[in-house]
């Protein structure tokens, strides 16, 4: 593996644990329309492919205007809720503050929309630190496209080979692959269920946030 000189993350599933706030606007929609709760552990996996993912296993099958209205409900819900049961993983405040001991840059490329993804970097104090931020709206593509990696890594001003990306769901080994940074694959993450294939066995194992230390000696 060659030197890294710096690192970006996917967020949900990797950087944070969004499933309890986003399964709480879930259950609300469910409850408007009549349903019980559905417990995090049962659905939050489903967090990984965002609101429609979570509509998807979380609610009957309908009509996509209705399906629309659902969605729009859930995330109207979810933006204005403050995010307060979203929690970094354990391991990962450590491992930034190691990157930023080292004069490492990070970045964040994630589908979430950018009036989601902001509002909670801002929150978390996080807008002076992260040197890097593309979001699913940011750009015409998303990930699996190589498009918001190569434009983060211009933001970090490093070459796709010095970055190593950090992610737990399929579409962010693609997106690294295809742009040519280093990979690592999130073992803990909602999507880590669907790594499979080629790129998993290319990619350096993470299960735990302090795994990536080792790559910083």
């Amino acid at each position: 593996m060659a030197a890294i000189k710096a690192m970006l993350f996917d967020l949900d599933g990797t950087l944070i644990d969004s499933a309890p706030d986003m399964v709480t606007s879930l259950n609300h929609v469910r409850g408007e329309a009549g349903l019980h709760p559905l417990p995090v552990d049962e659905v939050g996996h489903a967090v990984t492919r965002g609101a429609p993912g979570l509509l998807t296993v979380g609610m009957p099958k309908t009509d996509g205007e209705t399906f629309e209205s659902w969605r729009c409900a859930l995330l109207d819900h979810y933006a204005r809720s403050g995010f307060p049961l979203t929690r970094f993983y354990d391991g990962i405040s450590e491992l930034l503050d190691a990157l930023e001991a080292r004069g490492l840059p990070w970045g964040i490329v994630t589908n979430k929309i950018e009036s989601l993804t902001h509002p909670f970097i801002r929150a978390r104090g996080l807008g002076d630190r992260v040197s890097a931020v593309v979001c699913g709206d940011t750009l015409p593509v998303s990930k699996p496209h190589p498009e918001p990696v190569w434009l983060a890594c211009e933001q970090l001003g490093c070459k796709p080979e010095e970055v190593l990306f950090v992610g737990d769901d399929q579409r962010d080994l693609e997106a690294g692959e295809a742009a040519g940074t280093q990979l690592a694959a999130v073992h803990y993450g909602y999507g880590s269920r669907g790594l499979n294939g080629p790129l998993l066995e290319r990619s350096y194992a993470v299960h735990h946030p302090s795994d990536l230390h080792r790559l910083l000696t």
